[in-house]
């Protein structure tokens, strides 16, 4: 399971702005983020059971989620969801993910679950539960679960809905200093009226918050390596900036390359041998 936020396309300096509590069984084993080996670049965690993982950004600045959904029939050996989404983040584009996310989960190989696929572009949810079906992202405040995106009958994305309307959300400070309180917040002693899960052997297990600015060098990735009205959010920025500039590392070289051969061709035809 999981509970996400997400602000689209509202601010000019940070289009895409994320915070996104993961629960699952206390148990079960997972590496916090770091760059993944191969191409393209990829920062995430990493589930140590099956390989996969919940969330991550590639080199090109696209990010996918995934959060556990309830399914009536799950295949008897489904495949993991986790590997999935890792393999999503191999695509260049989130439309490009979304189509592959549709296409592998209408094979009916997977339990059920919902991937958000988006990049500074486009953007959309997948729904792999009991149906599959996308739903485009547009501009604003989003709230994802299990459930569908902005359901208003989910009392928890409604009581996260709540408490970010408290603040103006006009900048990226805003949205993170906004999210690390309220994605911290304990049920109360009725449990209810929280965004942190505390339950006998599942709850949340960490959280992270993300702002992908226009300039990799100003995107902020902070991660929670608990729970975290227990743990504090450490800055990794440093591994999501490293990843966002490979494409303009390869860009510059690739840029390189063209001048020189055209100073080359420039050269050459300029050569006039005379017998």
């Amino acid at each position: 399971m999981g509970i996400l936020a997400i602000q689209y396309r509202t601010l000019e300096d940070a289009p895409i702005l994320i915070a996104f509590n993961r629960e699952e069984q206390l148990g079960r084993q997972f590496l916090p983020p770091r760059i993944q080996s191969g191409r393209p670049r990829v920062v995430c965690g990493l589930d140590q059971r099956s390989g996969g993982t919940w969330a991550g950004v590639n080199q090109h600045g696209m990010f996918v989620a995934a959060i556990n959904a309830p399914k009536r029939r799950v295949p008897l050996e489904p495949r993991s969801r986790g590997l999935l989404c890792k393999e999503l983040l191999a695509c260049r584009t989130a439309e490009e993910a979304i189509e592959r996310a549709e296409r592998e989960l209408s094979t009916d190989s997977y339990a059920g679950v919902n991937y958000l696929c988006v990049d500074r572009t486009s953007g959309g949810v997948v729904y792999g539960g009991n149906e599959i079906g996308v739903e485009a992202l547009r501009s604003g405040l989003h709230i994802l679960s299990g459930n569908r995106m902005d359901d208003h009958d989910d009392e928890r994305q409604e009581y996260v809905r709540r408490l970010l309307t408290l603040y103006r959300l006009d900048s990226s400070v805003a949205f993170l200093a906004a999210t690390s309180g309220a994605f911290a917040r304990a049920s109360d002693s009725t449990g209810r009226r929280g965004v942190v899960i505390q339950e006998p052997g599942f709850g949340t297990v960490c959280s992270m918050l993300l702002s992908l600015s226009e300039r990799s060098q100003k995107s902020i990735m902070q991660f929670a390596n608990g729970a975290p009205n227990k743990v504090q959010f450490e800055d990794v920025s440093a591994l999501l900036r490293q990843v966002l500039s490979t494409d303009r590392a390869s860009q510059k070289k690739a840029k390189a390359k063209r001048d020189s051969d055209a100073s080359l061709e420039t050269l050459n035809s300029d050569d006039v041998f005379e017998l």
